[in-house]
């Protein structure tokens, strides 16, 4: 019986991480440039995305044609997005990275008005050296999405 038991509570565990989901949503008011995500170093979408699962280490910038393949040259943002801890996301403009379009994030379900936006080179909302850690805005709500804006 107890054996029965385990297993059906390791079933039930595997479900809930397996239901563990975030997306990223872009919304860019440019009028060019293709918004990319990357993690890994490997290009995962050109537009929005989904993961299944829990998003470590991402990166999103707006490809204008003069970023680099990690975004160098241009707006970074940086993100994950996890259940059970601590989501974070943030503008980067810490060199190779510099100023290229305004950009900005919030969280939606799941701590809904909290973000951030760039609109300049100079921005303190961004980080700009490797301790800039106001510039980081932080969700616990698990299945938390991402919606990056640019040129707003």
């Amino acid at each position: 019986m107890f054996s029965l038991v385990k297993s059906l509570f390791v079933l039930a565990a595997a479900t809930y991480v397996a239901a563990e989901t975030h997306t990223i949503h872009f919304d860019n008011a440019c009028g060019y440039g293709t918004p990319v995500v990357y993690q890994n170093f490997q290009k995962l979408a050109s537009g929005d995305y989904t993961f299944n699962g829990p998003a470590y280490s991402v990166i999103a910038f707006l490809q204008t044609g003069n970023c680099g393949a990690n975004g160098e040259g241009c707006t970074l943002l940086e993100t994950t997005l996890i259940n059970g801890g601590v989501s974070s996301t943030d503008v980067s403009l810490i060199p190779p990275h510099t100023f290229s379009v305004p950009t900005g994030f919030g969280y939606y379900n799941g701590c809904d008005g909290t973000g951030n936006n760039c609109n300049n080179a100079n921005c303190a909302e961004a980080f700009h050296v490797t301790d800039d850690y106001g510039a980081q805005r932080q969700c616990t709500s698990d299945n938390v999405n991402l919606a990056i804006t640019f040129c707003k």
